[in-house]
């Protein structure tokens, strides 16, 4: 019974913060823009290839092969904005930007 009410807990707890997150107005215009690969790959290559490499198969900052698999939309946008794992720094993008930088991470995939 306790395990129940403890996961429980941890689920509202969860839903609660995905929920706060949803409310956030830069996220939010982020997720109802439609991204645009091309112009994606183009923001990759100028504000994120010296890092990621320029197949974003990593170099100093990780291989981001497949990261829509380990990440979420609301994550990966958090992590570009506020630059959480140094030493990448914080950018933010204007939203259809970000959109589009978003639609070019979801299509990587392993080579």
């Amino acid at each position: 019974m306790v395990i129940i009410v403890v996961l429980l807990l941890i689920s509202t707890f969860l839903i609660a913060f995905h929920l706060a997150k949803m409310s956030d107005p830069y996220i939010k215009e982020v997720l109802s823009r439609q991204g645009n690969v091309s112009r994606g790959y183009e923001i990759f290559q100028i504000n994120c290839a010296a890092c990621h490499g320029q197949f974003a198969d990593g170099i100093v900052g990780p291989s981001l092969e497949e990261v829509s698999h380990r990440k979420s939309r609301i994550s990966l946008i958090e992590q570009v904005i506020s630059g959480k794992t140094p030493p990448m720094p914080k950018f933010q993008p204007d939203p259809q930007a970000m959109a589009d930088l978003l639609v070019y991470l979801e299509n990587l995939s392993k080579k």
